[in-house]
């Protein structure tokens, strides 16, 4: 009997420390795991967690149903393994607006499903299932792309045009503003520090789905990420954010799988707050429209980023960078390192400054977006359309970028344009069209090591039009080559050869008509 006492007053002490230990039950709470929307129980419990200082809001098995969810500081969402918890389709549940960011313009719209601002320590963690419903928001911005007549303004557009009066964007953004519809991101922290997101599993997304905006201290590790083919459903996005890791994700979207991004033009340039110091690692990418991709939204700049030991099989590109004039801002400081990628619809690596819209050379200024110190390494990539693409801008070429230990076989090789201080070591790619390496209009490059295992017949290795100073050096090709260079432009001149043995090559260097005699030195 003693004994029995003893296990007895156990027992209850233990149940007197879980009742006290700031873990909420929601089903204590008056939630319910019958899939019966229960909205205010969940946001009372964080409120009751949040007056007590903090705790967990704790979602056993089973399906809950509710809509937007405001976070506080020092908040914990655990679901456990069996838990699904689904948000609302009804928008009326994502009202009032809230002060968000939308694709790098800060507006008021509908609430995010997780929401939170200006707050601390808040935490979504677990083993269970978090489905936005997504399908409901993407149904409604087909409705108004598709609609071949104007449609009279649902109460949404009208509360958004309302709510936004004032608010300036370009004209090329006219197009997206006229919607006066923006769906809400799955989990927008905006203004916040010490986040971290673990372990669950999110689908279907009604927009952007891990989006912290103006966040210092973000952690995003071991969550799997499944949108299905939808309009804008990527999968994490940090924006204007400091000190962030992502690792060990999974993830197949609607859009592309990881993106870093800083505001859109005069708004992002308005605000300032540059997205650096990130790391990526350890993460799988199936589809999606970019594996890692920084911008096009980069107007507060981009910096100290490295992503590494990642794979990108089936996604429509690799690593992208992109950008176009009208946005300002600075990519720089940029590490790749460790990537394996298969199935590449498009461009393996592309870095782009004539996103969204073409147009004329302009004076430099804060406009003019700039890419620099951008170094890749270590790549293998196989089955890919296109290895990589360099383009720059007149007033603002590409500068200092490195490509080292590549192996990439595909159909196209790598093309760089109006781009300065590029230098290419140890990098094969076995193209079936085309030269492995195209450069024009570019200077101050370096190709040590290149070459091709499958050289073509008739088709240079390396093809250069209007380009300079150039060492193309310790190059060794194996297998009998026809053509390795193929030289044209009148702006071609110091290309120098040093130290290759092309025993296996029947024509060094193919010599076009517009071609000064004195521009290569062999």
């Amino acid at each position: 009997m003693k004994n029995i006492l003893i296990i007895l007053c156990f027992i209850t002490g233990l149940n007197t420390t879980f009742a006290n230990d700031g873990w909420l039950n929601i089903l204590n709470e008056g939630g319910n795991n019958k899939g019966i929307k229960c909205t205010q129980a969940i946001q009372n419990a964080i409120e009751k967690a949040s007056k007590n200082g903090g705790g967990t809001i704790f979602f056993p098995a089973g399906e809950y149903l509710t809509g937007a969810l405001t976070l506080k500081s020092n908040i914990t969402i655990h679901l456990d393994s069996g838990a699904l918890l689904k948000f609302s389709e009804n928008f009326d549940d994502f009202l009032p607006y809230v002060e968000m960011r939308y694709e790098g313009i800060v507006m008021k719209s509908f609430q995010p499903l997780f929401y939170a601002k200006d707050v601390e320590n808040i935490t979504i963690t677990g083993r269970g299932v978090i489905d936005g419903q997504g399908k409901a928001w993407w149904n409604e911005v087909y409705r108004i792309e598709t609609a071949k007549e104007p449609l009279p303004p649902t109460k949404y557009q009208t509360m958004w045009e309302e709510q936004n009066k004032g608010l300036y964007t370009e004209p090329y953004y006219k197009r997206t503003v006229d919607k006066k519809f923006f769906r809400p991101s799955f989990f927008q922290a905006y203004n916040c520090k010490n986040i971290l997101i673990e372990g669950v599993t999110f689908k279907n997304s009604p927009f952007w789905t891990i989006n912290p905006e103006f966040c210092d201290n973000v952690t995003v590790t071991g969550i799997s990420i499944f949108n299905p083919h939808s309009p804008n459903t990527d999968g994490i996005n940090p924006s204007s954010c400091t000190n962030v890791h992502i690792s060990n994700c999974h993830i197949s979207v609607g859009d592309d799988c990881i993106t870093i991004k800083s505001g859109r033009d005069g708004d992002g340039r308005k605000y300032g707050k540059a997205t650096e110091n990130v790391t990526i690692t350890n993460c799988t990418m199936l589809s999606g429209h970019g594996g890692v991709v920084i911008g096009s939204e980069m107007s507060g700049g981009i910096k100290k980023i490295t992503i590494s030991n990642c794979v990108f099989d089936g996604t429509d590109r690799g690593i992208r960078i992109k950008s176009a004039r009208g946005r300002g801002g600075v990519v720089e400081d940029i590490r790749v390192d460790n990537i394996v990628m298969k199935n590449i619809k498009q461009e393996a690596i592309i870095l782009d400054l004539f996103y969204d819209k073409e147009n004329a050379v302009e004076p430099v200024s804060e406009r003019t977006p700039i890419f620099r110190n951008i170094h890749i390494s270590n790549v293998t990539g196989g089955n890919v359309n296109k290895a990589g693409f360099v383009r720059g801008i007149a007033e603002m070429p590409i500068q200092n970028i490195t490509f080292s230990n590549i192996n990439m076989d595909g159909k196209e090789g790598f093309t760089i344009n109006t781009a300065t201080d590029v230098e290419f070591h140890d990098v094969k790619v076995n193209a079936t069209v085309g030269p492995s390496f195209k450069i024009s209009d570019s200077k101050n490059l370096i190709l040590d090591n290149v070459g091709s295992s499958t050289p073509i017949k008739g088709i240079p290795v390396i093809k250069i039009d209007n380009a300079s100073n150039i060492m193309i050096n310790n190059n060794f090709p194996f297998n009998a080559t026809d053509i390795f260079i193929d030289a044209d432009g009148k702006a071609t001149k110091n290309i120098f050869l040093k130290n290759n043995v092309f025993n296996n090559v029947t024509t060094t260097v193919k010599k076009g008509k517009d071609l000064d005699k004195k521009a290569i030195t062999e």
